[in-house]
């Protein structure tokens, strides 16, 4: 086995420190705009917590696209599985304590991500494309249909959380659902950052990057992606349990092929393979969307597609990937 020499160590150590404190910094930032959103913008704290659980759902978006460069436009069906999934256990089986709740999202949009997975992986390119389509489709349809459990078009509701650990209880301000929800983002941020840094993760970028090469060097492709599908899964029913915990009502809109390409447009706007840009872009869409439609309730909409035309010309890599980018080219100029 080859020793590491005194100076390959120091480097390696050097790395990991600077990546914890990159990770620090991260959190810090997350926990800070989640402090400054609870005192300045007390009145849209429903908003913010509705950020934070689409904030889950594009950042388990870019586990697979970003990451292992999967396409798919269906991804809200795990989001929607989460959010069904959590609803249905407090309205028809008296599971109100908020982290069971949780914990049964988490269990729902797995189980979606396992299915869908082994759907939409059986194909490549546009194809996959289509199946992811047509799996949104199909859980939409089915929980229409499905009226009894689901409440169908008019919603699943009489969802009542009970108080977080007993003590704080839901209120009509949603001040216990945002602190919950920022509580939760920062957990699988860093829950994450530890996953797409380990040897896993590096792998699913091996994949993306070169399937061939990998599965030559014999990786196992099909099951990596499985795998990364089956997490993300897992981090998009915590955004839909939220949603359902946050709303304490559950529509067929969480099950949207709309929302499944807001999503993808989001993670466009903020940048692919990276977790602060599907952070970002999250952020700067929704709370966008929302000045400009209250300010211009007719034209929002063109106001809001002329955003994304001017990034993805001027801004290719999204906002974060491009800043990125630009600081990396700075540092290498003025070493």
């Amino acid at each position: 086995m080859a020793m590491l020499s005194g100076s390959d160590t120091l480097s390696v150590t050097g790395d990991r420190r600077a990546r914890l404190t990159r990770d620090a910094i991260g959190v810090l930032v997350i926990l800070a705009l989640g402090i400054a959103g609870y005192f300045l913008f007390p009145n849209n704290l429903a908003l913010l917590t509705r950020i934070t659980a689409i904030a889950l759902l594009v950042l388990s978006l870019d586990l697979v696209t970003g990451y292992c460069g999967v396409a798919t436009l269906g991804h809200a069906a795990l989001f929607g599985a989460g959010a069904y999934g959590a609803a249905i256990a407090a309205a028809h089986f008296g599971i109100a304590d908020p982290i069971a709740m949780l914990a049964v999202g988490i269990i729902a949009g797995s189980i979606a991500g396992l299915v869908s997975g082994v759907v939409v992986l059986r194909a490549h390119g546009l194809p996959q494309l289509v199946l992811s389509i047509a799996i949104i489709h199909l859980a939409h349809e089915a929980a229409n249909k499905a009226s009894g459990w689901t409440g169908g078009s008019d919603g699943l509701a009489g969802i009542m959380p009970d108080a977080v650990f007993g003590l704080w209880q839901f209120d009509l301000w949603g001040r216990t659902a945002y602190v919950f929800g920022i509580v939760l983002l920062i957990v699988v941020f860093v829950l994450l950052r530890q996953i797409v840094r380990s040897p896993f993760g590096m792998l699913c970028r091996g994949i993306r990057q070169d399937p061939v090469r990998i599965r030559a060097m014999g990786g196992s492709v099909h099951g990596t992606l499985v795998r990364m599908y089956i997490i993300s899964g897992a981090v998009a029913g915590a955004g839909g349990a939220l949603n359902a915990i946050s709303t304490q009502v559950v529509g067929l809109d969480s099950l949207s092929f709309t929302l499944s390409a807001e999503a993808m447009v989001m993670l466009v706007l903020g940048g692919t393979g990276s977790l602060y840009g599907a952070l970002i872009g999250t952020l700067a869409f929704l709370w966008f969307e929302d000045v400009v439609s209250a300010a211009n309730p007719f034209h929002w909409l063109t106001i809001v597609g002329a955003l994304l035309i001017a990034v993805v010309l001027f801004a290719p890599k999204g906002l974060y990937g491009s800043l990125a980018s630009y600081f990396e080219h700075r540092g290498r100029k003025n070493p």
